[in-house]
């Protein structure tokens, strides 16, 4: 019985949600920039709370950039593979997380050095991905 109620579910939410598109993608990507604004001004102002509401946003927003529609429902396996946008936005968000919470960490360590080391690290995945996805 459970798993039957649980499968519905899942199918109810898969029916309901909607496809990430192009212009999802732009407002997280101002919203990851507003992230990172923040915690740039807590890292200036030595303020851990300014820096743990940046990462908390940032964490937050980067959990829902995905691949596009375009990219997640291409048909064509070998255009797929040779474009790796799909596997590439993946691990580019996997890596923003890890790094955003070494952020806080290393900030709330006193160890500040390694909390900026980290978050320039994040902007090298976010211009990797501009670069070589968003063809910059």
């Amino acid at each position: 019985m459970k798993r039957v109620i649980i499968g519905l579910m899942i199918a109810g939410t898969a029916l309901v949600a909607k496809p990430y598109t192009q212009a999802d993608r732009i407002a997280d990507m101002n919203k990851i920039a507003e992230s990172m604004n923040i915690i740039q001004s807590g890292f200036f102002y030595n303020n851990y709370d300014t820096v743990e509401a940046g990462v908390d946003q940032l964490t937050t927003t980067i959990a829902n950039v995905k691949p596009i529609q375009k990219e997640a429902q291409e048909q064509d396996i070998m255009e797929k593979f040779m474009d790796e946008k799909y596997q590439m936005t993946n691990k580019i968000v996997k890596k923003i997380s890890t790094k955003s919470l070494t952020i806080l960490q290393r900030f709330k360590a006193g160890d500040s050095a390694e909390a900026v080391q980290a978050y320039t690290k994040i902007m090298g995945q976010c211009m990797k991905c501009h670069r070589e996805i968003r063809h910059w």
